[in-house]
């Protein structure tokens, strides 16, 4: 590693301003990825945490209000906040004398707090929506890491190709074809391909663990939306049109 080390850094010292300048972009871009993937791990344990924890808790519940009117959560992002958006709805399409005896537990989601088909798929489309706000909260982010390991190879397969050229028009411009002259130039253009691929390998490993954790949290959304929706429509459709 030391020497490695070392290599890389006798190549920069010996590379063109081009070399140069692609090596910094890549460091850069490298500490701005590792910042997003530790703050990424960081969500996604939080968020993975208390997905377990609520889908414990709401699956002790009485009917699908019963967490929301005991609990009231005041959390509006994850899977609790598309509970809490979905119950909202719900609550704001029933009458205030019905709403009342929800409220107070003095009823359930049977007979006079029955809701019409349209008035059901109005509650589906507002929970499909917070689940959309979701997912796309949930996968912030990763587009970075994804952009980073793309691009970082590619900024050095270009600065590598560019320092090869420079080198044999140097070769060309002084007519030596002594390898000695060309070999400092060529080690010189390959620490932009080694600094593209010492950031992209890592960085590949990283995306592909977060973007499993990433469906796994979506698919417990996407499950308990459906469960959701379909509990509301059991407790609640008894109206007609």
């Amino acid at each position: 590693m030391f020497i490695l080390a070392n290599t890389l850094i006798d190549g920069f010292i010996h590379s063109d301003s081009v070399g140069r300048g692609i090596v910094i972009i890549q460091t850069v871009s490298s500490i701005i990825m590792v910042c997003v993937m530790i703050g990424k791990f960081r969500a996604l344990a939080t968020i993975s945490s208390a997905t377990r924890r609520f889908l414990r808790d709401f699956a002790t519940g009485s009917d699908v209000l019963d967490y929301y009117l005991k609990r009231r959560p005041s959390v509006s992002a994850g899977i609790e906040g598309i509970y809490k958006d979905t119950c909202e709805r719900l609550l704001k399409l029933l009458t205030p004398d019905v709403r009342s005896l929800l409220v107070g537990r003095q009823t359930d989601g049977d007979g006079a707090a029955a809701l019409t088909a349209r008035e059901i798929e109005l509650v589906r489309g507002t929970c499909e929506q917070a689940l959309d706000e979701e997912e796309i909260r949930v996968e912030h982010g990763m587009s970075v890491i994804a952009t980073v390991v793309a691009l970082a190879p590619m900024l050095g397969l270009l600065g590598t190709v560019w320092g090869v050229l420079d080198a044999f028009a140097d070769m060309g411009t002084s007519g030596s074809m002594n390898l000695a002259s060309i070999a400092p130039s060529i080690s010189s253009a390959l620490v932009t391909t080694v600094v593209g691929l010492l950031v992209a390998i890592p960085g590949v490993i990283a995306h592909a663990w977060l973007s499993s954790k990433v469906r796994s949290i979506n698919s417990a959304m996407e499950g308990f939306a459906d469960e959701l929706t379909s509990r509301i429509a059991c407790e609640f459709q008894g109206r007609g049109a």
